[in-house]
């Protein structure tokens, strides 16, 4: 069962706040309560876990003013105010400055409760988006191979966001190695099933018979282990592979769906990694499953689209194996985020992990280059490459952002170690971490 959110009550009648607070008490709510506009501002932050329930007149501060300046904070938080008996001019501009919604005095306890069910809900809504955008951009655990600032990357984040609070069934796609199994956790992660079960089949790594009984059953008596649409029951069950679904499988999967309904009872994510050239998951897939797995669908951006993100995913892997290995990080040079830049990448973020240990392993022994690594997996690759119509400028500029960035990491932040070591003055040191978007409170 979800938390409780809170609730604070402002208003200047003690009997009015008592009341209020106990009412919804009573259906579960934790609540607090203030005596003016003032001492609750001082609780009230941008991601107060709760909403907001205010008298309009009060004195000092009224009501209005009081909604102005939570609204200024945190637009989306819920605040619910208490107008008097047909003062409709002040509920009109309550809600004209993003009240939630407003009670007229006297007001049904009831109705109280149903608001505040409403603006708990949408609020718990707003600060669970806010949490994975943080997970997302913090590069966590789950989401680590998904961190990056392109426009693309951007999107995606956007979009887990929106598909994860959807209800509908999903399909992902995508080259291979570019990530399509996390996304799947991450909306999990994000929506109403995310306490729930999280039950993922390869569909190509079983044969029929074996893969028939792991998704519908019956199983035998010796397995512990339920069917699987049996044991993702009320969460999420992801389909790798799908298209290795045969068409008695596919028949049997769309019979599944077709008895739960809508909304699903089990959400289905299905993986699509087609290798054949030319093929798609509308190729491969019948038509009614196809059109019900892709109503919502996610098609991952292959790395070499990412811009920069190819230099700050591969400078954190790096580290990341450094660390692992004892040893120092292989610095980049100029020519070599170039090579980065500019590689095919046919195998993505994971061959971007596998030649970032490479590189490190290479370091540690004092010997190979990055360029050498990227010409094993490319041999068709020439020594020097072909910038594909991209200005040199575009180059050194995603050089240059990397360089501050990783100096920056590596001092935690201090501007005087930066400056020496870049033989930057101080005005321009600021302009340039101005020009890419880097704040030093993020190294601190």
């Amino acid at each position: 069962m979800a938390q409780a959110m809170k609730i604070a009550i402002v208003d200047d009648e003690q009997d009015m706040r008592q009341s209020i607070s106990q009412w919804l008490a009573l259906s579960g709510y934790d609540t607090e309560t203030f005596s003016s506009a003032e001492d609750a501002l001082k609780v009230l932050g941008p991601d107060y876990p709760g909403i907001v329930i205010s008298d309009i007149k009060m004195p000092g501060m009224d009501g209005i003013q009081l909604l102005k300046k939570l609204m200024g904070a945190d637009s989306t938080l819920p605040v619910i105010m208490i107008t008097g008996h047909g003062d409709v001019p002040m509920a009109v501009e309550a809600m004209r400055v993003g009240a939630f919604d407003f009670l007229e005095k006297p007001f049904n306890p009831d109705r109280m409760s149903e608001l505040a069910k409403r603006a708990s809900n949408a609020r718990r809504l707003t600060l669970d988006n806010r949490a994975l955008r943080r997970e997302l951009s913090g590069g966590t655990q789950i989401m680590n191979k998904l961190i990056g600032a392109s426009p693309v990357m951007e999107r995606l984040r956007e979009d887990i966001l929106d598909l994860g609070q959807a209800d509908g069934h999903v399909l992902i796609d995508g080259e291979t190695g570019t990530g399509k199994t996390l996304v799947a956790h991450a909306l999990h992660a994000v929506g109403s099933r995310a306490g729930k079960k999280f039950v993922l089949v390869s569909c190509a790594a079983l044969e029929e018979e074996t893969l028939s009984k792991r998704l519908f059953g019956p199983m035998l008596p010796e397995d512990t282990q339920l069917p699987a649409v049996e044991e993702a029951r009320g969460g999420t069950l992801v389909l790798e592979d799908v298209e290795a679904l045969s068409d008695t499988l596919q028949a049997r999967l769309l019979s599944v769906m077709n008895e739960q309904g809508t909304p699903a009872e089990t959400r289905i994510v299905a993986i699509s990694n087609l290798q054949e050239a030319g093929k798609t998951s509308e190729d491969v897939l019948r038509p009614d499953l196809f059109y019900r797995l892709a109503a919502l669908r996610i098609t991952m951006p292959p790395l070499r689209q990412r811009g920069e993100d190819i230099l700050t995913l591969f400078t954190r892997l790096s580290e990341q194996f450094a660390e692992e290995y004892g040893c120092d990080a292989p610095q980049v040079s100029a020519q070599e985020a170039a090579q980065l830049l500019q590689a095919p990448w046919p195998g993505n973020v994971r061959q971007l992990i596998n030649i970032a240990e490479r590189a490190v392993l290479q370091s540690r022994r004092g010997s190979g280059t990055i360029a050498s690594l990227l010409m094993s997996d490319h041999e068709e690759m020439q020594p020097v490459m072909t910038t594909e119509g991209k200005p040199l400028k575009e180059y050194v500029e995603a050089f240059e952002r990397m360089l501050i960035d990783n100096t920056m990491r590596r001092h935690k932040g201090s501007i005087a170690s930066v400056m020496d070591e870049l033989c930057l003055p101080r005005r321009t040191l600021n302009e340039k971490m101005a020009k890419y978007g880097l704040q030093r409170s993020d190294y601190l």
